[in-house]
């Protein structure tokens, strides 16, 4: 299986450009700076992964801001003066988001042609202005398709489809970075059935077990706030504990196929998508993975080692989530435990 070359240990830049509280010029001007870009380079990361929504690029006539623009393209430059590669991702799209804090239709982007269109146009404008620049920028159509569905996933694979061909008639060259349905499962990387060239990535994301990496979370309305979990527990320990979740969200440890929680947890978890990748001869890429800062931060860290020994194994590249703030970041004073530690892993 190929590697994706110079995406290795990456950091997300969640909730600068994406996810922000409300929208506001100063925050974006302020959140993420230069010597941010300088301290993940100094740390030892290799590139950034930055999501994007839709409304800092355009409006919701979708008429086109300059100024979000200019956002990322102050990102490429300070990657490029220290020497970082840049993921693009758009985190919400017109007519859709993964947000569970809004309630909106989850399926319609999917089923509308009208709405992909406008997806589709917007991708064309960030592409031709950094069609120039993929020896160090790679694009990622859209975060988390939440269904999970035969319809949605074929209606995804038929996006995807679409998608590739447009970024190939833009930036022949870029490297594409395609996931699959529910919230990027791992387990739906082998339902991707998409053009591959040697520039596809395959992108999962990871928080698995999700009572440990998600212990507390204010987001999950059935996740109780003082609820608190050590790592690593027993997978029957897991289970019990995610009695009080709809089984659909407690996530991998009810799998077949999981019969332990340590290392050998994330090789059995990621198997199937790693027999899909080897077979299409694909690079792997972890877009997200991380722990709450509500968890011990010791016991964040086993967690984080634990998963590397697997991405280390196969060659996944991997964008820890989050450099800042976003209730996972590894630069907040309380973090510094994890901070320290992800030297080592890296």
């Amino acid at each position: 299986m190929r590697t994706f070359e110079g995406y290795k240990n990456g950091v997300n830049l969640g909730g600068w450009i994406s996810q922000f509280k409300v929208y506001d010029e100063k925050h974006f001007a302020e959140f993420i700076v230069e010597d941010d870009i300088k301290n993940i380079s100094e740390f030892g990361f290799d590139h950034v992964r930055v999501p994007v929504d839709y409304m800092v690029l355009e409006d919701e006539e979708g008429n086109l801001k300059e100024s979000g623009f200019q956002y990322l393209e102050n990102c490429r430059l300070w990657c490029k003066k220290y020497n970082l590669k840049m993921l693009i991702d758009l985190h919400e799209a017109y007519g859709y988001t993964f947000d569970p804090m809004k309630k909106t239709d989850k399926r319609k982007f999917f089923l509308d042609s009208d709405l992909q269109a406008r997806f589709f146009k917007l991708w064309t404008e960030i592409l031709n202005r950094f069609k120039d620049h993929t020896d160090m920028v790679a694009f990622e159509p859209l975060n988390e398709v939440v269904p999970e569905d035969d319809e949605i996933i074929n209606a995804w694979n038929g996006i995807l489809t679409k998608y590739i061909a447009l970024v190939r008639s833009i930036a022949p060259d870029a490297y594409i970075v395609v996931g699959g349905v529910c919230y990027n499962s791992v387990k739906s990387v082998p339902w991707l059935d998409v053009p591959v060239d040697d520039h596809v990535v395959y992108n999962f994301h990871c928080y698995e077990p999700l009572m440990f990496t998600h212990q507390g979370a204010h987001w999950i309305d059935v996740m109780p706030r003082d609820f608190r979990i050590d790592y690593p527990k027993t997978l029957k320990e897991y289970q019990e504990a995610s009695s009080i979740l709809p089984k659909e969200m407690a996530g991998a440890i009810f799998e077949e196929g999981i019969s332990e929680i340590g290392p050998k947890f994330f090789e059995d978890l990621f198997a199937p998508a790693i027999k899909k990748a080897t077979k299409d001869d694909v690079p792997m890429y972890c877009g997200e993975y991380g722990v709450i800062d509500l968890a011990d931060k010791e016991a964040a860290l086993r967690w984080i080692r634990d998963i590397h020994i697997t991405f280390h194994k196969y060659g996944i590249g991997s964008a820890l989530w989050n450099y800042k703030s976003m209730d996972y970041g590894i630069s907040d004073a309380e973090n510094v435990v994890i901070k320290n530690g992800l030297k080592d892993v890296l």
